[in-house]
Order: structure tokens, then C-alpha cells, then sequence
């Protein structure tokens, strides 16, 4: 796992030394990903940044890598991320006469697109399982192209210029560069404001994400992006116990090939179905005794209250499943104080890169990877599971499946009218860009065919299984990476491995809930595993604090803000109605995410022009 970043300009070369002085600040910025090794190359139009976090093969693998023909460069290639069929594809490319260097999986990427890749890259990249964002420049033909894994688990942005690109796994790699403008439009707020991925929109004007499944390819004719992959409809047709059973081996398959590495690995274990099906089949497929961490708060479990989504506190299934596995377990026990310390938010913020949070889950998330890293350089984790199988109480109630929106979606327009500027709000349409980011969604859902797509429920729950994967889940994988990378910590999510995804997407709702509960599939394939208090147990979402005093230090914070009108927010705010709300609310994340727009706005030096 790394950070990558480079530079492509037709115009000039970027040999010079200003040129390398902007590449090696570019590269700087992703350290923290790649703490164990840093490389550039360049050559003409074409400048490349690596870090590196050395998991396979550690000393063979650094980067950038080039691949010679006839004794000359012909690629070279910035990568990150990890092809867990590597070893499978190398025995394939070395019977049709490649020859290798390194037993990493970043040089079977170069070989794979020399064999399959040369007339198109989709060939190659469809032969690649795994969580990837790379950049290959093809020398003799003058081309990029940017290549991100299917689901999205690995991020990589670029910024158009006059002549060429920017590229990196983050915007601050891409920012770091003079050519990039640090600037937010009402678009860019819209997105700051919005709890789900829009895919076009990275809250920097000019900036944008590859998508997942997509390949950029850029060139002296401009800019073309290409799919390799999308969801699609398979017509499933396998019968219930064949579907449990056909999910069961594919789960197997993935975590067996998940579990190579060359760095001590562990699982995050919340006693919850996913992860502990995760971790039973992890211990048994390791040669070795598997570690676990657990997040927990101090005094969590002893005043724990049930919620709506969270209906029993985590510790007590954790301490079951690591007694039942067998695993080497420990606690991460934060306190208020630690979640509120300036260092910690700072942290969490240039870690996000962006003015996105989920309040004190960032902190915690952070916190909990930070310690993490102590003892273990990869970990495996269950995200992916929820949207996959069902498992969030929204799938389940009829008020969010039928709402014409995305399910999920709470009473944020609410609060943003009482909290912004009247014209500010007037104009921003959120309600609008929210309605129009739902049927652009919706446009995509690949429809059902045989006998379920004469069912109205069935149509629907295709609908929202889509919106759960491709518009809640990338925001998801997108926290989960950069509050890991910031750590130099790899976490790999095996429920979002592309055959499972693709299998489980085309099975019929009723289906995934055959016994009248959620995550049926993954329930009747793992329960042999695991004891039947954790088979049982009703889905609950990751914790989240509920110590009194972290939410007035979050009020104390925002009155003061509220009250300096030189904030970088300020022009933004109905201080009035801000006050009514912070007065009148219980739910903070409102507050949460507008202090986390100060600090973004300040410390990035973002422009506003809304």
C-alpha cells in the first residue's frame, strides 16, 4: 500500500530543477501513506511520485518501476494497493515467456499490461483481482492512463491543466503543485453538505475523482475516460441452498488469498456478524494465531443505551468471538479527551483531505488505526458487508425503502435551512442537488430480468441495494483508507472482493432475506463459525461516544465560533438560527461537519466563491 502522484505536461520537459522541486513536494505529502520508501522518475513530459508501505516482497518492490523492451523503458508504473491473484498471473505470464525481477505484485502489473493491455488496458485491468489505484506511462506512446479498482477501495484523483495533468491518491498531493487552484464553488459546498458520494464532485473546483471501475486515459488529444466495469444483472438462477453454499466459497477463496503478506496482519473485531465471520475464517485459513483490536469508550458498555441502529453494545461479543476463535485480542479504549484533542481533529482532517466527517467516528477511526499499527501493518476489515447483504435497518423498514430519495438520507436540508445564510441556502438548492444526484443514481441501476422483474418490491430492492453500493459504500471505503493510510496501516475489505460483489448484487431480495431477517446469505453461510449469541445478534452500527462531556466541549467550541465573525464560515451562517438550532438539537453532526469546514477552509487555504 502508497501514495502516488506525478505530473504530465506535452508542452515542456520537466526535467528542470523547479519541476523537480514541485514533484518532490507532491511526493512529500503522501509520507504518511508510504512511510518505508520514496521514489520519482522522470523523463521528458512525464513526472512520477511514489511513496511506498512496504507489505510484499520488501525489497524488491520499489517504485516507480519500469518494464524494459529490448533492453529499453517501454513502462513505467506508480501503484498502489495490492492484486491478491498476483502469484496466479505470474505463473500465467511466465509460461508465455515473461521474465520477472521482483516477486511483488507491482511488476506482474507491468507484465499483465504488456501481454494484454497493449491495444486496449481494459483487457489487462480485467484480469487483476484486488483493491488498486495506479498510473502507467506508456513512454513510446506518450500515454497515461489512471486505473482504479472496481468498488473504489483505493482512491486516485486528477486535476486537468492547460498542457497535461496532476495526479495522486489525494488532493493535497495535486495541491501541492502551483498549477491547482485551491478553490470551493456552490457545487463544492453542495458535496461538502451531502452525506453520500457524488462521484463527479471532489469540493475542488477543477478536481476530479476517478471512478471506480473507470480508466483515465490522457494524451496529446485531451482527456477520455473508459469503464471496465459496472454492475450488471447475472440472472441468477441458483436456489437458496446453492446461493449459501456459492457464498461460502467464494468467501473462502477471498480471504484466503487476502491473508498474503510478508507484515504481521490482524482483523477489527466488533462482535458483529461481518467481522467476526471475517475473523473465524481468517483464523482458520492463517498458519498462525490471529490478532484482533476492538474499538471501545471508557464506561461505553456499563451506560450503554439502546438505539434504532444500535440496539446492544459491541464489548461483550467481542470478548465471546475472541474466546470462541481463539485470537490473540485487544481493546482500543478511548476517552472524550483523547477525541477532542486539537492534535487528533488536525490529524483526522488532513487525513480526510477534504471537509468531510462523521464526527467523533473519524477521531475514533484514527485513534484506533494509530494504535493498530503498533503491532500489526495490515488488517483486515467487514466493511462492505451491510450494503452487500443487506444488513442496515434501512433495507428493512418501508418508510425509507419507498422514500424518493436515498434511504439513508435524514433531516439535513432541515437543518441547513435553519443553520446557513436565507440566500446562501436560496441558492445552494440543496433539496435540488440532492433530487438530482438520486435520479442520476437511479438512471444507472442495471434492471432486473427473468421472473423477479415482474415483482414491484423486488424492482425496488435492486434500487436501493444499488444506491447502498455505489453512492454510501465509496464514502465508506474512502474514511476507512485515508484514516488508515495517515497510520501507514493497509486495510483490506474482503466482502468488497468483485466476485462476491457481483454474485451477491445479482441474487434476488428474497433471497438475501429468506428467514425474515437481514444478511440471511451471509448468516446461513458463516454460522457454523461463529456462536450462535453473535449469529443471532441484531445488526448494530459502529459506536459512537455518548459521553456528556465530548458534546459540550463540541457546543463550547461551536458557540465561539458562532461568536467570531472573522471565521472563514461566518459569511456562510444564520448566527441566529444557529443558535436556535444548537439550542433546540440533540443530533451535533451538523455541528460537527460545520466546524470541520472552518478548519478545512483555513488550514487548506481554500478560496470560497459561491
Amino acid at each position: 500500500m502508497c501514495g502516488i502522484c506525478g505530473w504530465i505536461d506535452f508542452d515542456r520537459g520537466l526535467e528542470g530543477p523547479e519541476a523537480r522541486q514541485q514533484l518532490a513536494e507532491m511526493t512529500a505529502t503522501m509520507a504518511f501513506r508510504g512511510p518505508d520508501d520514496e521514489g520519482t522518475w522522470i523523463d521528458g513530459p512525464a513526472a512520477l511520485g511514489h511513496r511506498r508501505l512496504a507489505v510484499i516482497d520488501l525489497q524488491g518492490g520499489r517504485q516507480p518501476m519500469t518494464l524494459k523492451v529490448n533492453g529499453r523503458p517501454a513502462l513505467v508504473l506508480v501503484y498502489t494497493g495490492e492484486i491478491y491473484n498476483y502469484r496466479e498471473l505470474r505463473q500465467r505470464l511466465a509460461a508465455l515467456g515473461h521474465r520477472f525481477e521482483t516477486k511483488s505484485d507491482t511488476e506482474v502489473v507491468l507484465h499483465a499490461h504488456r501481454e494484454w493491455g497493449d491495444r486496449d488496458p481494459r483487457t489487462a485491468v480485467n484480469e487483476l483481482n484486488g483493491m488498486f489505484g495506479y498510473a502507467l506511462w506508456d513512454i513510446g506512446k506518450r500515454e497515461l492512463f489512471l486505473i482504479r479498482d472496481r468498488l473504489g477501495i483505493k482512491p486516485l484523483y486528477y486535476y486537468p491543466t492547460k498542457h497535461g495533468v496532476l495526479f495522486g491518491s489525494e488532493p493535497k498531493a495535486i495541491l501541492a503543485n502551483s498549477l491547482a487552484e485551491r478553490t470551493m464553488d456552490a457545487d463544492g459546498l453542495c458535496r461538502t453538505l451531502c452525506s453520500f458520494a457524488d462521484l463527479n464532485n471532489t469540493v475542488f473546483r477543477g478536481m476530479h475523482e476517478v471512478r471506480p471501475g473507470h480508466i483515465v486515459r490522457v494524451s496529446r488529444d485531451g482527456i477520455q475516460q473508459m469503464t471496465y466495469w459496472q454492475l450488471t444483472d447475472s440472472g441468477h438462477t441458483d436456489d437458496v441452498p446453492t446461493t449459501i453454499r456459492r457464498v461460502r466459497e467464494l468467501l473462502e477463496e477471498t480471504i484466503q488469498r487476502q491473508l498474503i503478506t510478508d507484515v504481521p496482519l490482524c482483523t477489527l473485531l466488533s462482535g458483529g456478524l461481518d467481522s467476526s465471520a471475517l475473523t473465524a475464517l481468517a483464523a482458520r485459513f492463517s498458519g498462525e494465531r490471529i490478532r484482533t483490536f476492538a474499538l471501545d469508550f471508557v464506561g461505553y458498555t456499563q451506560n450503554f443505551t439502546p438505539s434504532f441502529m444500535c440496539a446492544t453494545p459491541d464489548g461483550p461479543y467481542v470478548q465471546e468471538v475472541a474466546n470462541f476463535v481463539g485470537t490473540d485480542h485487544m481493546d482500543i479504549i478511548l476517552s472524550a479527551d483523547e477525541l477532542m484533542d486539537p492534535g487528533v481533529r488536525a490529524s483526522t482532517l488532513h487525513a480526510r483531505d477534504l471537509p468531510f466527517t462523521a464526527g467523533n467516528i473519524d477521531g475514533s477511526l484514527y485513534l484506533l488505526f494509530r494504535a493498530v499499527r503498533q503491532y500489526s501493518k495490515v488488517a483486515l476489515s467487514g466493511e462492505a458487508a451491510d450494503e452487500l447483504f443487506g444488513g442496515y435497518s434501512w433495507f428493512h423498514d418501508p418508510a425509507y425503502v419507498q422514500a424518493n430519495t436515498f434511504p439513508w438520507w435524514g433531516v439535513s436540508v432541515d437543518n441547513a435551512r435553519q443553520y446557513l445564510d436565507p440566500s446562501l441556502f436560496e441558492k445552494l438548492d440543496l433539496a435540488g442537488y440532492l433530487d438530482d444526484q438520486y435520479r442520476t443514481a437511479l438512471a444507472e441501476v442495471p434492471a432486473l430480468t427473468g421472473p423477479a422483474s415482474a415483482d414491484p418490491h423486488e424492482r425496488r430492492m435492486r434500487e436501493v441495494c444499488y444506491l447502498f453500493l455505489t453512492r454510501r459504500l465509496p464514502r465508506l471505503l474512502d474514511r476507512k483508507d485515508r484514516l488508515s493510510m495517515a497510520s501507514g496501516l493497509e486495510v483490506r475489505v474482503p466482502y468488497c472482493d468483485h466476485r462476491l460483489v457481483e454474485y451477491v448484487f445479482g441474487t434476488p431480495w428474497a433471497h438475501k432475506t429468506f428467514d425474515g431477517r437481514e444478511k440471511s446469505l451471509l448468516r446461513a453461510s458463516t454460522a457454523d463459525l461463529l456462536p450462535q449469541s453473535v449469529v443471532q445478534r441484531v445488526k448494530s452500527v459502529y459506536p459512537s461516544i455518548e459521553d456528556p462531556a465530548y458534546y459540550r466541549m463540541l457546543r463550547t467550541q461551536f458557540t465561539a465560533l458562532l461568536n467570531d465573525r472573522s471565521a472563514a464560515v461566518a459569511s456562510l451562517l444564520s448566527i441566529r438560527g444557529a443558535h436556535a438550532l444548537l439550542n433546540a438539537c440533540d443530533d451535533l453532526t451538523w455541528v460537527e461537519r460545520t466546524l470541520t469546514l472552518q478548519d478545512f477552509l483555513t488550514d487548506y487555504n481554500v478560496s470560497l466563491r459561491v
